[in-house]
């Protein structure tokens, strides 16, 4: 079961710099026949379009989301939308699509068997294809906030790493993202258990914060970090 509304997708809107660390730290993992699950209202997906795939699956469950992603792109006829979750279409998607990357950004955290999707995930991709994750990071930032919006947990690399490869997937790359944002995560959402994720306060950090810490981890890789990055291949 999925419970996901899209806020902490939306939440992307604000933080430019931040998404665009994402997407380059995935675009050398990414093929031509491209699946981004929980696609939200698109915004992550325009940038996955401007690759030129030779097929953007976008699948959306929130009919609210669904809506705001088929006003996006509307005007654009190659790219295929999907208002379900992923195991509803992942058979026609295998059958008529046959994608090598699949996308779960901010996503796999709300899906309660997360084995199971990731076991789906493997069967739909061709031999060789690749799933890309990114999640929320170390279960004792886990706090109400996270619940609010769906969280049913946050994850370590040796539990993701695991689980990946359980689904039958060779993890070829594993790395904690953003360790800056490590403590004012634990203030704002365990110690004063906030549960406003706050426009201003995502942009003051990603234009602020993002940029250094980018810097920094391009140098070395964190310890820890309030995200996770893993790329697993089929």
């Amino acid at each position: 079961m999925i419970t996901y509304d899209g806020r902490d997708l939306e939440s992307m809107v604000f933080a430019v710099n931040y998404r665009r660390w994402i997407f380059d730290t995935l675009l050398p993992f990414l093929g031509n026949r491209l699946v981004e699950v929980g696609a939200g209202s698109g915004t992550f997906s325009s940038m996955l379009w401007r690759t030129s795939p030779e097929k953007l699956l976008l699948v959306e469950p929130s009919v609210d989301m669904y809506r705001k992603l088929s006003e996006r792109f509307q005007m654009e006829s190659s790219i295929h939308l999907f208002n379900a979750t992923f195991r509803e279409v992942a058979g026609h998607i295998r059958e008529q699509h046959a994608p090598n990357s699949i996308v779960y950004l901010n996503v796999l955290e709300h899906v309660e068997d997360d084995l199971a999707e990731l076991h789906t995930i493997n069967k739909t991709l061709t031999s060789g294809g690749r799933t890309l994750i990114f999640v929320p990071a170390l279960q004792f930032l886990m706090g109400p906030f996270d619940r609010a919006i769906g969280h049913f947990r946050r994850y370590s690399k040796k539990d993701l790493e695991h689980k990946c490869e359980r689904a039958g997937f060779r993890v070829i790359f594993s790395r904690y993202f953003d360790v800056a944002g490590v403590v004012p995560w634990w203030i704002k959402y365990k110690l004063l258990q906030s549960n406003d994720l706050g426009g201003s306060a995502v942009r003051f950090y990603d234009s602020l914060c993002v940029p250094v810490t980018r810097g920094m981890e391009s140098l070395i890789a964190p310890p820890i970090g309030k995200n996770l990055v893993v790329v697993a291949e089929k």
